[in-house]
This record gives C-alpha cells, sequence and structure tokens, in this order.
C-alpha cells in the first residue's frame, strides 16, 4: 500500500495572502507595523501562535495573545477570499487516488480552517484525515500528527511519503521514518528543502506522482 501525507500552506494550496492579510490586520488594529507577503513566507509554518509571535515587535511579544484573537476574527471571515490551488495539484491528487494511493493532509494550521480549505477546493477528493494544529496533539515536527493517520490505515505492508514545502515538513518525515518529498514551488524554496535532506525535490505537483508511482 501506498499513502501520501500532504502538508496544506505551500503544498496544496497557496495560502500566504489570506493568512498575512490576517496578520496585518490584527498589526494595524493593535498600531503596529505590518509585514509584506514575502516576509510572510518565513513566518508561516509553525502554527498561528507562532505566526503571530513572529508578526509582532520584539518590544511587544506580551500582545500574543490580542493579535491571536484578531487574527481568528478575520482570517475565519477571509480565509478563502485569495487562496487557491496550486497549478495541477487537483489532477495530481486525482491520479494518486486512481492509482490506489491513501491521501492525507497532516498540517500545522488550525484543524478546523485546514478542513474547511480542503472541503472547499477538492470536494471531491478522498482523504482518510485531515488533521491540523489542535490542543490534543503536538505540532509538526512532532510524529504525532502522522500516528494518527497512520492508525486510521488498515495494519499492512505501507510505504509512506511527507510531501511539504519546509524543513518542518522534512523534519516530520526523518522523525517518522518515512520519505520525504520537498514541494519547490511553496513558501521556502529549493534550498531550505535540500539542506534539510528531503529524499526528493517536486518541481511541479506531477512530479508527486511521477515519484510515488515510480
Amino acid at each position: 500500500m501506498l499513502t501520501a501525507i500532504f502538508d496544506l500552506d505551500g503544498t496544496i494550496a497557496d495560502t500566504i495572502y489570506d493568512l498575512a492579510d490576517a496578520t496585518n490586520h490584527g498589526l494595524v488594529q493593535l498600531g503596529y507595523p505590518t509585514h509584506t507577503y514575502e516576509a510572510y513566507k518565513l513566518m508561516v509554518g509553525n502554527g498561528i501562535q507562532k505566526l503571530c509571535e513572529r508578526a509582532l515587535p520584539d518590544e511587544h511579544k506580551d500582545e500574543l495573545e490580542k493579535l491571536h484573537d484578531l487574527f481568528d476574527e478575520y482570517y475565519s471571515a477571509h480565509y478563502l477570499d485569495k487562496t487557491k490551488l496550486y497549478p495541477n495539484m487537483k489532477e495530481t491528487l486525482e491520479v494518486l487516488a486512481e492509482n490506489g494511493v491513501k491521501l492525507a493532509v497532516a498540517t500545522n494550521k488550525p484543524q478546523d480552517f485546514a478542513r474547511e480549505i480542503i472541503k472547499a477546493l477538492l470536494p471531491d477528493i478522498e482523504f482518510v484525515k485531515v488533521l491540523g494544529g489542535c490542543d490534543e496533539r503536538p505540532k509538526k515536527p512532532d510524529t504525532a500528527i502522522i500516528n494518527d493517520i497512520l492508525e486510521a490505515l488498515p495494519d499492512t505492508d505501507n510505504t509512506v511519503f511527507m510531501i511539504g514545502d519546509s524543513n518542518v515538513d522534512v523534519q516530520t518525515a526523518k522523525n517518522a521514518g518515512i520519505t520525504s518529498i520537498g514541494c519547490q514551488w511553496g513558501f521556502r524554496g529549493r534550498d531550505e528543502l535540500v539542506n534539510a535532506g528531503a529524499d526528493h525535490i517536486a518541481v511541479s505537483a506531477e512530479d508527486i506522482s511521477r515519484i510515488i508511482l515510480g
């Protein structure tokens, strides 16, 4: 059996604009400087709490909860304003599914948002699990989220791939003893993935299916 576990932000979908807009909205409300979309690509990947912490000025980290609340309020209403699938991602997932590959999502994005985005952008794709950040489970690169997905699959010979765009995803795969595929179109780029030791680098979505299906 083959299983493909995908990160969401920067891997399946380009979410950076909505994430940045929500964070900047909160910063404006608090009277602090905003950041560019490009800058936010280095702030995401470890959950919303860490994103908000990184976005705040050094001398105002104590306002983390305020910014987090403002982010949640705005993002809840705007998380699909600019978010879109990367080119050929839907087709790649369809090819994998048609060839019997089990699909799942493991992201540090809050679980409710992750599930709503997947449901909206990929309503016809069947995922074994769509899991995100929650209080019950530590975030990637901890392997708890991978373990939860694998527990939902048959106890049989299983070759597992972790597909993501950052060193967090590569390290998660290493920690779990599974194969990593780095997506160079994502937020962090090829160099970070190579330096993190990704087993494979995908230049386009189609590369994912070629690597997994051989």
